[in-house]
Formats: structure tokens, sequence, C-alpha cells
């Protein structure tokens, strides 16, 4: 007698069924089933309308980065009364700046308004009567003030500064807006100087004291500040400044260049003006305020050239200030931020030259 081949088991078989995974009324297979469609969709989508897709899906990457951004700095925050919590009393702060808030919609409601900007505050404990106030500047394109700096605020603190860290537009970590709002060489000027202003006005520092630090874009900062309120600072500090936008785009890449035409609304070729405009070089002649500059030959990102031309500016405009540029030094673009033998007596210098004038 032949065997008789077995038909082939239907897609559910009675131990599914049972399980009820197989019904399009299970939980399961509606999910599945709206997965099914989405995915079809958006296949459709990308073979009917490729630009639109790509950009709503870009979108939700961006937010869904921004958020993890957020909640990085959140835990970043905590890091911060680990690593000073025995040397200073910690705060964070929001305040309204003097620049309002860039909207789509220049006439809708709340236009006009002013943005408002967290602000680090780190002051010494025991600290008795006014003392003097340290603006420091984070760095960075979308950068923030994170607790990797923790040990040179220590050294700062040590010699008893009040410090005020100002998230200025564009920082990340604090939200999209806020991250959207950026405006380099612009308003964000601004920002570091209002956090300035507040903290005269409401912290036990000193007026007369002030002095401004920042490294990379905070020595941009630094510079742009110095330049704009030379009397509002006692004293700065530009460590690896970006000094010149018109040089720098010359020698970054196409990509480098089309992120800087979003911040600034056109490339170099097509607005020279507006990006001299935008750099400290174009302002040596109004920086009056005591200033050391640092830089390094191998540099990877502020190229040396740039600061060179920054400091020949200066020389130019008659200006007495102090420079060191570096020849090689370990670490490149951080090399004394990081923790060397080099970037420790490299601070050292700095701190000399801000004791100068703030002790």
């Amino acid at each position: 007698m032949a065997a008789r081949t077995p038909p082939s088991q239907p897609a559910g078989t009675p131990a599914l069924r049972r399980m009820g995974l197989m019904s399009l009324e299970s939980p399961l297979m509606k999910w599945i089933a709206l997965s099914l469609i989405f995915a079809a969709s958006i296949a459709t989508a990308q073979t009917t309308d490729p630009p639109a897709t790509a950009k709503a899906l870009e979108r939700h990457d961006t937010s869904m980065d921004r958020g993890f951004d957020d909640i990085d700095r959140d835990v970043d925050d905590v890091l911060w009364y680990f690593k000073l919590g025995d040397v200073a009393a910690i705060d964070k702060v929001r305040i309204a700046t003097s620049k309002p808030l860039r909207m789509k919609n220049p006439t809708g409601q709340g236009a006009g308004n002013a943005l408002i900007m967290p602000v680090y505050v780190f002051t010494p404990k025991g600290q008795k009567g006014p003392a003097p106030l340290v603006v420091f500047v984070h760095g960075g394109v979308h950068g923030r003030m994170d607790s990797g700096y923790a040990h040179i605020l220590r050294e700062l603190l040590g010699q008893g500064y009040v410090i005020v860290c100002p998230e200025y537009r564009g920082s990340i970590g604090h939200g999209s807006d806020h991250y959207e709002q950026i405006d380099y060489g612009g308003a964000e000027i601004d920002d570091v100087h209002d956090a300035r202003n507040w903290a005269v006005e409401n912290l036990p520092v000193d007026a007369n004291r002030v002095a401004i630090i920042g490294w990379s874009h905070g020595g941009f900062q630094t510079l742009m500040n110095i330049a704009r309120w030379p009397k509002d600072y006692t004293v700065a500090y530009a460590g690896v400044p970006v000094s010149d936008l018109v040089q720098r785009m010359g020698y970054k890449s196409a990509g480098y260049r089309a992120t800087f035409e979003e911040f600034i609304g056109k490339q170099a070729v097509d607005n020279v003006a507006e990006y001299r405009k935008r750099s400290p070089v174009t302002y040596a002649d109004k920086i009056d305020t005591p200033l050391l500059i640092h830089s390094t030959t191998n540099d990877e990102d502020v190229n040396v050239l740039e600061v060179e031309h920054m400091i020949a500016a200066l020389k130019a405009a008659g200006k007495k200030f102090e420079y060191k540029i570096y020849e090689n030094a370990p670490g490149g673009h951080v090399f004394n931020r990081i923790d060397t033998r080099l970037a420790r007596d490299s601070r050292k210098e700095i701190w000399e030259f801000l004791g100068r004038y703030l002790k």
C-alpha cells in the first residue's frame, strides 16, 4: 500500500489557533498587519516622493537625537555634584536674554519675547564677600557645558573665583527649540554678555574684576565679547580661538561650508561681508581688554593660520596683549585642556595671567 504524503500544514496550526495568535482579531496580528501596511506605505512613498520621505525621516531622527541629547545633559548635570560638590555650591538658573528668540511667524503670539537661557553657577564653598567673576564660555558649534571641564573649574574654584557658564542659543541638550536658535557670531554673543550682566547684578561678585575665558568657539566668543564690550571685562583668555570665518571657509570642506550656510544664510563666496562681520579679526582695533591667546601648530580644528591672522591684526592695531603658539603640542586642538604635564603648565600660565588682574 503506497504511503500517503501528508498534506502541508495550513498557516494556522491548531496550537497557534488555540493561542489566538493566528486570528486577525488578536492584538499581535493587528500589530503585524499595521506594521506591514506602514512598511508598504513607506515603500510606496519612497517610490513616488523620495525627498519628502527622506525629510520626514530625517526630522524624526533629528527629534530623537535631540531627545537623547537632553537625557545625556540631565545625567551630566548630576555628575557636576559628584565632581565638584565638595568645593562648590552648584546651581543652574534660567535668565531672559536681551535678544528675542527667532520665530517662524514673526507676528505670531509671543513674537519678540526674550530667549530664556540656562546658566550654570559655581560658587566656592565658604566664600565671603564679593569675589572675582569668571565667565566661562563653552566651545563647539552646538556644544554645551559638560562635566568634562570639571578639572578646569576645580582649579578656578580653588583660586576663589565665582564661575558662570551660559548655555547660549544653539547649545545642545536644552530641547530642539533652543538648539535651532543658533546664531553664529550674532545674538549668541549678546547671550554671553547677558550672563555676565546677570551675574554682576545677582551674585556676590566684584563688577570690577570680571574675566571671560573659553576655548575654540568659546575663544571666538571671548574675542567677540571683549571687542564689543571692552570695559565690561577686566581680563580675557582665548584658547585656540576661531578668529576668521572667511579664512576658515577656505580651508574647511564643502560639507562644513554648507553647515555655515545654514547658520548664516549664505556661503562666504556669496556674502563675504557677513562672514567678516561675524569674525573677531575684523574688530582687532576695538580690543582693549588685557588678553592672552594660546594656539598650537598641529591644531586639527582651528588651523593655526587663523590665530596667527588674529595676532597680526592685534599687532597692526598697536594692541598690547600676550600670546604663545606651541609647537606640535600633544593633544592638538585640546592640548591644554587634557591631563598632561604640558596642559597643566599651560593652564598655570593662564591662571597667573588672570591673577594679575583679578587678585
